[in-house]
């Protein structure tokens, strides 16, 4: 790929667009935004098309008033529901989504949806308006959010896709999918080749199907007759989502996740995992030998906090084990994640 040459600073520029952002009285991560500013002040040269202009400032101003939306529940975890808007409240689906949401948040989590009507509504009529966002998207024939978001003040309505999707995975802890149409699928999709290509944490990503339904169970049929089958994906990409039939279960999926593992961080060749509680010395053994074809050049081992992670004030109470991570095999890094859980 061929690397762009850096422009020449402008002294100037930069001058004025610090004095600018003093007028506005100084604030957080000021270097980043000067350099939006100059980045802002480059379309006029070179983005002539309006409808292109527009796209960056409509994706601009959504995406810093869907973070300031969130950041105040940025420690409390979340839980994305995907499903159909069409599925009607005496649909066995309907039900389970309502009771996902109503036992996902007596576990502590709260439920973010897209906030229309169907799967989406269940989940905001389950967890309820307190523990819910609405990320909605505007569309011809659905001018307004479920009525159980409408008037809540943790609502966001989006113009674009791209934007509703990055905030859904910017925030989400977890995500359960129900049955759906393309939207869903879609959803579903990105959230798994986001963390198979490691641009996006992993999190758990479950697949809920009624009692004695085969949605999912004829999905994941396709996933491995023809994905797997053709080597189009690995065998341990399988390990990236699991499958139930069961409200219960698919809450115990997503805690046990949480279990021990917290998050995870590069810290430039160094792949950091933060735990409630570290390994022993002796697991640690065993997952340098069972988990050999993931490390590079640095073995598993326990950590003290980073110069990087304490400059950043980085979750500093919490346990860590460290390792060289071949940056490529998510779907095994997901199975060390299952084994750190039962230490």
């Amino acid at each position: 790929m061929q690397k762009q040459d850096k422009p020449p600073v402008d002294p100037e520029l930069k001058r004025r667009i610090q004095e600018l952002i003093a007028f506005k009285g100084g604030g957080y991560n000021e270097e980043a935004v000067a350099d939006i500013i100059e980045n802002a002040l480059k379309i006029l040269a070179d983005v002539k098309d309006t409808g292109d202009v527009r796209v960056i400032q409509t994706a601009v101003r959504e995406l810093r008033y869907a973070y300031r939306l969130f950041a105040p529940y940025a420690k409390t975890r979340k839980v994305t529901i995907f499903g159909s808007a069409r599925t009607g409240s005496t649909k066995m689906e309907y039900q389970q989504a309502v009771e996902f949401g109503q036992k996902i948040v007596k576990s502590g989590f709260m439920v973010i949806t897209g906030a229309g009507p169907g799967i989406m509504q269940a989940g905001h009529e389950g967890a309820g308006p307190e523990n819910s966002f609405g990320v909605n998207i505007r569309l011809p024939w659905e001018q307004t959010a479920n009525p159980v978001i409408r008037e809540d003040k943790k609502l966001v309505t989006f113009k674009y896709f791209f934007t509703r999707k990055l905030i859904f995975i910017r925030h989400s802890d977890a995500i359960v999918l129900f049955p759906g149409g393309f939207g869903t699928m879609d959803e579903g999709y990105e959230a798994l080749t986001l963390m198979q290509t490691g641009k996006s944490q992993l999190m758990p990503l479950v697949l809920v199907d009624k009692p004695g339904g085969t949605y999912w169970k004829t999905w994941d049929k396709h996933v491995r007759e023809h994905l797997l089958r053709d080597a189009l994906i690995s065998p341990d990409d399988l390990n990236l989502y699991r499958i139930t039939d069961n409200a219960d279960e698919a809450v115990r999926i997503v805690t046990r996740f949480y279990r021990n593992f917290h998050s995870t961080r590069f810290v430039k060749d160094l792949f950091i995992i933060r735990l409630n509680h570290a390994p022993t010395e002796s697991a640690i053994e065993a997952m340098n030998e069972d988990f050999a074809d993931l490390i590079t050049d640095s073995p598993i081992k326990r950590i003290e906090p980073t110069a990087e992670e304490r400059e950043d004030n980085d979750h500093l109470d919490l346990q860590r084990i460290a390792f060289g991570f071949n940056r490529r095999d998510y779907g095994r890094l997901r199975q060390l994640v299952d084994v750190l859980n039962s230490q």
